[in-house]
Parts: C-alpha cells; sequence; structure tokens
C-alpha cells in the first residue's frame, strides 16, 4: 500500500486562478489536492507536513503547450540534442511549468517521422520535473512564404497519407498540428485530425477570408501564435489576423516574450478576445536557460545572444523566455489582471486539450501548483503530481 504523505503549502495570496484566496493554504495528499481556502480553514494536524512562505503567492503549475526544447534539448532534433528531454523537464520545473508539449517543425518526410518516433519514446520515460503530456506539430503543411525559420525544402503540400504517418508515429500523443487554410486539402486535414482527436491550428499563413472562415467551418478553432507567421491586420482585405481575432469560435496563442508581439499588439488581442479565448505561450528553443551560443530548431540552425534567438539569416527564431516571466506581460501590456493573466497559463491550455485534472487548485485535481516570491515573481518551489520537484533553497 502506497504511503499517505500530506502536505499543506501556504502563502499570502492563492490564485486558483478562478479567484484570489487571501493568506490561502493547499492542503495536498500525495499526487491529489484535498483541500483549498483560507488559512483558518485548517488544522495543523501532526501528520501534516507544512510548508510556510512569506511574501509569496500560489499558483497551478503552468502549463506550455508550444514549445520547442529548453535547457539543451530540441524536440525536433531528439538524437542530435546535446541533453536529453530530463534536462528540458528539470528547467521548466525550476519556472513553475508542471506540464508542457514538446512541439516539432518540418523536416524532411522520414526524418520528421524518425524524430516523432523517438520522442514519443522518450515522453514515455518517467520525467523529473515537468510532465511532457502532448505532441505539438507545427508544420510541414505551412505557407512557405511564412514559414518563419523553418527549412524552405522541409514544407510541402498537404498530404493526407503523410499527416497520418505523423499521427502514427506520435503514438497517440500528437494533440494539436498547424496548417496553413489556404492550402489545397485543409479541410480534409481538419477532419483527418478532429477523428484523431487532434486541435488543428491556423497558422504560417496567408490565407484569405473565405479560407479562413471554410477552415473554421469545418472545425478548426484554434490560432498558431496570433500575428506571427500571417498577414498582418488590414482594413479592408481580412486574414486569418482579422478573423482569429474577432470570430468567438477561435482560441488563440500568443508568444508572451515581450519580443514577438509590440505591447500593444497584446493589448489588441485583450481587448479582441475574451480571456477565456487567450493560451499564452513561450515558443522557447533549446536554448531557454541556456548561455549565449549556436543552437538549432530541427534542421534549422540558430543564434542566441542576450536572450534573442535568430536564424543565420537574421529571421526571428523562437523564444529564450520561458512561463514565469512570460505571463507578466499579460498584465503590463495586455492590461489583465493577475487572475485572468493566470488563466492563459493554467487553465485555458488545460481546457483547450481536455488536461482535465490540471491548470486549477481545486480539490481532487491533480496536485501540481508552484510558489513565486511576490514582489520578484522568482519562483520558490514547485510541486508536479504531488512531489515537490523543485526548491530555491536547494538550488
Amino acid at each position: 500500500m502506497k504511503k499517505r504523505v500530506r502536505r499543506l503549502y501556504i502563502a499570502d495570496y492563492l490564485i486558483t486562478p478562478d479567484r484570489r484566496i487571501e493568506n490561502g493554504a493547499v492542503l495536498c495528499e500525495n499526487e491529489r489536492i484535498l483541500a483549498v481556502g483560507g488559512l483558518s480553514g485548517f488544522s495543523m494536524e501532526s501528520q501534516v507536513e507544512a510548508f510556510e512562505f512569506k511574501n509569496a503567492y500560489v499558483t497551478p503549475g503552468f502549463i506550455d503547450t508550444h514549445i520547442h526544447g529548453a535547457g539543451g534539448f530540441d524536440a525536433s532534433s531528439v538524437d542530435l540534442s546535446p541533453k536529453p528531454i530530463e534536462a528540458m523537464s528539470r528547467i521548466l520545473a525550476e519556472r513553475g511549468v508542471t506540464a508542457f508539449f514538446p512541439t516539432v517543425v518540418a523536416a524532411p518526410r522520414d526524418e520528421m517521422i524518425a524524430n516523432l518516433r523517438k520522442l514519443a519514446e522518450v515522453m514515455a520515460n518517467e520525467l523529473p520535473g515537468a510532465d511532457a503530456v502532448g505532441i505539438n506539430v507545427e508544420g510541414p503543411f505551412i505557407n512557405p512564404f511564412k514559414r518563419g525559420a523553418q527549412l524552405a525544402e522541409a514544407i510541402v503540400p498537404i498530404d493526407i497519407g503523410f499527416a497520418r504517418e505523423l499521427i502514427e508515429a506520435g503514438n497517440g500523443l500528437v494533440k494539436v498540428m498547424t496548417f496553413a487554410p489556404e492550402l489545397k486539402h485543409s479541410t480534409e486535414l481538419v477532419e483527418l485530425l478532429l477523428e484523431y482527436g487532434i486541435k488543428p491550428s491556423m497558422g504560417h499563413s496567408v490565407a484569405n477570408e473565405e479560407q479562413t472562415l471554410c477552415a473554421i467551418d469545418a472545425g478548426a478553432s484554434y490560432c498558431t501564435h496570433l500575428f506571427n507567421g500571417m498577414s498582418p491586420l488590414h482594413q479592408r482585405e481580412m486574414g486569418l489576423s482579422n478573423i482569429a481575432l474577432t470570430d468567438d469560435r477561435v482560441t488563440v496563442e500568443l508568444i508572451i516574450d515581450g519580443r514577438h508581439i509590440n505591447p500593444r499588439m497584446v493589448d489588441l488581442a485583450c481587448r479582441c478576445k475574451s480571456f477565456s479565448r487567450l493560451v499564452g505561450i513561450s515558443d522557447c528553443t533549446m536554448a531557454a536557460g541556456m548561455p549565449n551560443g549556436e543552437y538549432r530548431i530541427g534542421p534549422t540552425q540558430i543564434l542566441v545572444k542576450d536572450g534573442y534567438s535568430q536564424t543565420l539569416q537574421g529571421v526571428m527564431a523562437g523564444t529564450t523566455t520561458m512561463l514565469d516571466t512570460g505571463w507578466h506581460s499579460l498584465m503590463s501590456g495586455g492590461h489583465l489582471s493577475d487572475i485572468q493573466s493566470a488563466v492563459a497559463v493554467t487553465s485555458n491550455p488545460a481546457r483547450v486539450f481536455n488536461l482535465q485534472d490540471r491548470g486549477t487548485l481545486m480539490p481532487n485535481c491533480r496536485a501540481d501548483l508552484a510558489i513565486y516570491e511576490d514582489k520578484t515573481n522568482r519562483p520558490l518551489l514547485t510541486v508536479c503530481n504531488g512531489e515537490i520537484v523543485y526548491r530555491a533553497e536547494d538550488k
């Protein structure tokens, strides 16, 4: 029989994220949350291990559903990464992230399929920090003119057989795939993805109004990193950016690194979209948490200097800013409250991708939570599935 371990986490306030609870506490037993509320409602029993933090707050563990790598691991080139996925798991836990989707970019057909198989294999291992709970496939069925840092030779027209091979290589872990709605057979691709329970995501695209609405009507309800990799806003010509902003059926990703999107554009997105339709992502590369130097996103070489990531040709290529820093840009740029901003990196991604027991502090949910210093927002402690996977004082 598994030993019962009860832990009580106490802080100045909790962001659940449905509400803010002052002088709050979270009681966990093994991998589940037992109770959440004001500290006065809890009794200090001898068998409960208490962790009390002054000048600190608690959030649910963050969920990053679009992240290419971190800590020296690149999801698009598993065998070539200098560090294993365990390194990525650890460094994310150090930043309050408890679940993530390793994200792959386009590569030549055989290489991409082989890498997905390998990625699914390493994700089956028990990880020391954040959980790898799904795979995000960003390409190869995108518009070559909006490919960003992706390799031009790896971008291909929609091929339903190839798509099926990618899905099968992911061994049930593929949760979202980006495609350009203007490409021929995009409706068939949407139908295939929905058949497998995969979220079709519109992005890296120059789709017009008709093409975008056709994809949405077919069931595409998600948009990959709004504003990036698509035609800019225009007052007469409606494209993916315009439609994603104004169609309430669409949930949008925002890269919240403070560089990819001007703060006024973050503000615009937060004014147009209900905060329940916003998902904050890091779009991090393997260089996140690493020193300046040369890295990669799949077959593409990138150069990182002072936290800025770009290809050797000067094209922006992902980020190095993880969610613990990025979510504050939703408050500073988007003028959202701390509760609304927390929703974008916790309960929203959990709801969108059916991670039903994650993303919130509620009884019977997974014991995934993070504690931060109030003034500096420095991560102090991270709990994943009931286990303390990071403690700043140990570091």
